[in-house]
């Protein structure tokens, strides 16, 4: 896979990981949830499973085209911001939104 190719995957990989706990009410969109609605928790530790998850396939792509860097904590930081602000559109449709009555 190109390198350009590969990055472009990563970033709509976690835009999509990113919204996701918020357009839906199962778990991962697969696992229904007892609760009529998932709580706000719930939503943020899927998040956090869903950053590992596309750090984990980000790391497999890099591996896969050779070397990996190895990376400190300002990265891990800086990834975990931004996926933050990708999950804002998802954050604001849910929770901000007017709904017609």
């Amino acid at each position: 896979m190109d390198v350009s190719l590969a990055s472009w995957f990563v970033i709509l990989l976690a835009l999509f990981g990113a919204n996701l706990p918020f357009f839906n009410e199962r778990l991962f969109a697969v696992i229904p949830v007892p609760m009529t609605v998932k709580p706000v928790w719930l939503r943020l530790i899927e998040l956090l499973l869903l950053y590992c998850f596309v750090g984990l396939i980000a790391h497999l792509l890099e591996a896969q085209m050779g070397n990996v860097f190895p990376q400190g904590w300002e990265f891990y930081a800086v990834t975990a911001c931004l996926f933050l602000v990708l999950a804002y559109p998802g954050f604001v449709m849910r929770y901000m939104r007017r709904r017609r009555r």
